[in-house]
């Protein structure tokens, strides 16, 4: 297996704590493939041309859209002024935004984490919750030890990115269930540290576990091979019980999923 791990970019002369937490995580998703044994490319897409994300994610067999800053609001026709506004990368948003259009094209298997799942919803037309007031999605201060553990709502039966392309109206008609998505974290707490969260979901997305505040924690696609999970996975506390088996699940998308190139 050939992953394609896509984050931001490298270096935060404005931010050093929030890069060093994020610098982290992408290292447990370095070693979450790793334990698997796979080839990986870590490709800092706001330091690249646009062009090099979606290639980099066409070369692999799965993608993984990693986290970071907020997604711009003009993507989603949000306003520009909100509480603890980001300091925000056009130049990944739109790399971001074009690797998700090329998977669901080539039903190619993506999982979007965090900022991913955003990106994930506003490619579809979603829109964001900008600032989240509620408690439990993240803890005072900086740092890898300030994750918030959280106990996702999961529903029962949803699509698991393994049906058919034509298997579009139904969680039965998609023939998947959830699984490798809720039974990989059910026995522990997930991860969380977020201020923006999915507002309106976007179109073809279904909302397959909430919080117990209702935030939505994780979507999947009705019909391409695409899920995004609000937490965190890829925390080096958790990436061996909760990542590599979200990884897994892509590889069985895999399988059946792909389209061969021409």
């Amino acid at each position: 297996m050939r992953i394609a791990l896509l984050h931001l970019r490298n270096a935060r002369p404005h931010a050093p704590e929030f890069n060093e937490t994020l610098n982290g995580l992408n290292q447990g998703a370095v070693a979450a493939v790793e334990a698997l044994g796979w080839e990986y490319t870590l490709v800092a897409s706001g330091e690249l041309p646009v062009t090099a994300s979606a290639d980099a994610a066409l070369a692999a067999d799965a993608v993984v859209l990693l986290g970071g800053e907020d997604v711009h609001p003009a993507l989603y026709n949000g306003p520009l002024d909100y509480p603890e506004v980001d300091t925000w990368d056009l130049k990944a948003d739109a790399a971001h935004l074009a690797v998700v259009a090329a998977c669901t094209q080539a039903r190619k298997p993506l999982l979007g984490i965090c900022r991913g799942l955003q990106i994930i919803n506003v490619a579809f037309g979603g829109t964001l919750v900008q600032h989240l007031e509620l408690p439990g999605h993240r803890l005072p201060g900086h740092g890898l030890k300030t994750f918030a553990p959280t106990r996702p709502e999961f529903v029962g039966i949803v699509p698991d990115g393994v049906g058919s392309p034509s298997a579009a109206a139904s969680p039965a008609a998609a023939g998947g269930s959830v699984g490798g998505l809720a039974g990989d974290v059910a026995d522990e707490p997930t991860l969380c540290t977020h201020h923006q969260a999915v507002d309106r979901v976007g179109e073809g997305l279904l909302v397959t576990a909430r919080s117990e505040h209702g935030v939505v924690e994780a979507l999947v696609h009705r019909q391409a091979p695409i899920t995004g999970v609000q937490w965190h996975p890829e925390h080096p506390d958790v990436l061996r019980t909760q990542l590599v088996a979200l990884l897994q699940r892509l590889e069985r998308q895999v399988a059946v999923n792909t389209v061969p190139s021409s």
